[in-house]
Parts: C-alpha cells; structure tokens; sequence
C-alpha cells in the first residue's frame, strides 16, 4: 500500500451561500462557440479508498453568514468537494454536488446524534444545525424527510436535558453556544419544517417486531444485533436495514449520517467514544445481548451493525468540543475547546485518525492513543468482522470506501481550515 497522502487545502475567503444570483458582471455575448477550444475533462470519480478530512480552525461563532450556515461545516463539505467526496448528488456539478454524491433530493435523511447525555458530553447541536440547513439546500430541492435519532437507552433525551447521570438535575444544557440550541429546539424553533423531525427511540427499545410488520414502531432482530423501524412525523416508514416502505416495497432512499462527539468514555471498557461506538445508540441493548457488549464484543457489534444493517454514507465527527476528561460533558474544566471537524465514509479510520490527532494531544492520555490495546481491540474486532463480510463500498447509495482500515498507510488524510 503507498503511504498516507496528506493533501494539504486552506480554504480563503467567505464561503457562498447560493450558487445563484447576480454577480454584478455582464457575459460577452458570444453565440459562435470557439472551435479550437478543448472539450471539457470528463468529471474525476470519488476516491474509493478510506480518506479522513480533517479541518481545523472552526470559529468560536460559527453562525456569522447566511442564517444556520455554519462556519466550519460549509468549509468541510467545500474540503470533500474538492476530492469529489460530494455532499449532495445530482446532475447538476457543483462546489459540493454531482452525480455520485451522497445525499439525493429525495431522501430520508436520519442523522444519529449522542443524546444519552447533555453538556458538551453530546453531539454539538450547531453542528446538526449547519448540517441539516446543507441538506435542506440540495441544488435540487430537497423533498425527503431529515430526521434527529437517537437510542439512549433509556437515558436519552434529545431535549438534552437527561437528569439519572447528572444527580436529577433535568435542566436544559445542549452543547451549544446556546445551551437552549437543544435538537427538539432545533425542529421546534430553528427550522420550523415540515421536513426536519427528531426520534427519540427510548421507548421502543423493547418492543421487538417480525418482519412483516410495518406499522409497529420497534426494532426487528438480525443475527445478533437489532435494529430500529419506525413511523417519521413526516409520514414515512423507516425501516434501517430495508429501507423505506411504502406500502408494497422498500424504497433505497435512506441514508445515515453518523454524527458522534469525540470523548472520554471510561477506563478499561470502550476508552473512548467516537464514530464506532456510536453504533451503541442504534443497536438496541434490550435483545439480550447487552452483558457482552460491556465491552468484550463492542467491535464486533459495532461492525455488524454496519456490515450487516446499514454503513453511514459519512461520519461526521463533532469535535468542537473535546471531553478529555468526563464522559458527561461537564465540568466546564474537564473539557477542552477544539475547534475542529472530521469526517470520513471509513468509521474505523476516522477513529483511528481523530483519537491520535485530536484526543490525545490535549492532556496526551496514553488509553486515548488509538494503539492502547483497550482501543485497538475494538478497532481490529469492527474492522475484521465488516471486511469479512464484503466491505461497505455502495457507489449507487454514495458510498465509495471498500475495506475499513486501522493502518495509516492505508488511509488519506486531506487536511484544511477555516481560512
């Protein structure tokens, strides 16, 4: 394998917020086309290896253009582009869309956050916030449905206002600038759209359905994990393995966006937590399984629900906010203000790559450097069990990355920032 390749980007200037409108500048007219000039290239296709993108320099506040643009997702998005990692697909080519994109016009977008806890101990709201204003642009008009889940299994709130690991303290603390910026604020009050929702799947978690049951909100077994089914304040039926029913078929419109805040999580268990483990708050922990899972088969779990049920056609990894020091979030002092974002389609190198970049320099905890053995357990277990089973490579849903890999020599690293 040929080494990493850091590809090394700054983006300069104010991002745009519409790629229409009047530029002030009046075309030459031109109505003969010049015969000597060259044929367009034909379009460069989307890497089909493991690329991390990692940018730094995520302003303190983020939101200082177009309304719910945020600073530093527009320049990640802007930073796949020009790898041709495209945010949205369509025909039309654009600074983040064209035809192998990842995200249709008409999708059912579910986009996983961490709302087991509150503090910074959960997925910075701004983030989903910068997120699903992108999705809401598609250059085509958006018509699906974006939707906020989560399973905290039994302790999830997407109010963020859990209280059992907090000493029954049910105040309001998103990790926001904003602490009210909670994801049901953002449906309620930042969007007001009918198609934004959020799904807390809390109460469902032990309510287990067969398989042709398409009206029951639950979750359905497959091998040894579960995963969820249910009905979206949008009217659809989301069914995470299958797909969309619409009442005679599944439909292939689905995507998930893996949205994980990069923390502690503990000692001698998982270590921390990032985009594998955040499979945790999809699987549900009441099919009997959850003994093992605390931790011995916590990659293998992981890579099934990703082999097996459905891989995120990207991981984005919130890390404005790192919890070095506490798994909740708080104290204030137990976390450090990073700035920074990451994303990739390979969940297991983006780990790998955000554990020994970002986590661990801030305090240089050696159980958060990826190669502690608490860590590279379950990196190796997620990573061998999706491999064994064909990879996640689905170009025709946007998913270009084959094989996960834990090895840098294996995976890109295409760096930039906020100019």
């Amino acid at each position: 394998m040929k080494r990493r390749d850091f590809l090394k980007a700054s983006l300069i200037g104010p991002l745009i917020a519409s790629c229409g409108g009047d530029t002030g500048v009046s075309p030459t007219p031109n109505s003969t086309p010049n015969p000597a000039s060259p044929p367009a290239p034909p379009p460069q296709p989307p890497p089909s290896g493991s690329v991390v993108f990692h940018l730094r320099g995520v302003p303190d506040e983020p939101f200082t253009g177009a309304a719910n643009h945020h600073a530093g997702v527009d320049a990640l998005l802007q930073l796949m582009g020009r790898s041709v990692l495209m945010f949205h697909r369509s025909a039309t080519a654009g600074e983040t869309s064209g035809s192998s994109g990842l995200i249709a016009a008409g999708d059912v977008v579910l986009l996983k956050v961490n709302a087991q806890w509150k503090y910074r101990g959960c997925t910075n709201s701004d983030v989903v916030r910068g997120l699903i204003q992108r999705i809401l642009e598609h250059p085509d008009g958006f018509t699906g449905e974006v939707v906020i889940i989560e399973n905290g299994q039994g302790r999830g709130s997407l109010r963020c206002d859990t209280s059992s690991s907090y000493g029954g303290d049910t105040s309001v603390h998103a990790n926001a600038n904003d602490e009210r910026h909670s994801f049901v604020y953002l449906v309620d009050q930042v969007f007001r759209d009918l198609r934004v929702s959020a799904t807390l799947l809390d109460p469902v978690r032990s309510t287990f359905i067969g398989a042709d049951d398409h009206v029951t909100n639950g979750y359905r077994r497959i091998q040894n994990v579960s995963y969820p089914c249910f009905n979206t304040a949008g009217g659809r039926r989301v069914e995470l393995l299958e797909g969309v029913w619409t009442g005679a078929q599944h439909e292939r419109n689905l995507k998930l966006l893996n949205v994980p805040v990069l923390k502690h999580h503990d000692t001698g268990g998982s270590e921390i937590t990032g985009a594998v483990k955040h499979f945790y708050g999809l699987v549900s922990m009441s099919d009997g399984s959850s003994a093992a899972r605390h931790y011995a088969s916590l990659g293998e779990t992981c890579g099934r629900m990703i082999a097996a049920v459905r891989p995120p056609v990207l991981n984005v990894m919130d890390a404005i906010w790192v919890s070095h020091k506490a798994l909740g979030g708080y104290p204030a002092s137990a976390t450090h203000r990073a700035n920074q974002l990451l994303a990739s389609q390979d969940p297991v190198a983006l780990d790998c790559w955000s554990a020994k970049s970002v986590l661990y320099p801030v305090d240089s905890n050696p159980r958060h450097a990826p190669d502690h053995a608490g860590i590279d357990r379950w990196l190796t277990d997620c990573m061998d069990l999706v491999n064994s089973l064909g990879g996640i490579a689905r170009p025709d849903e946007g998913i270009h990355a084959g094989r996960l890999t834990k090895f840098e020599d294996e995976f890109q690293v295409v760096q930039g920032s906020v100019a």
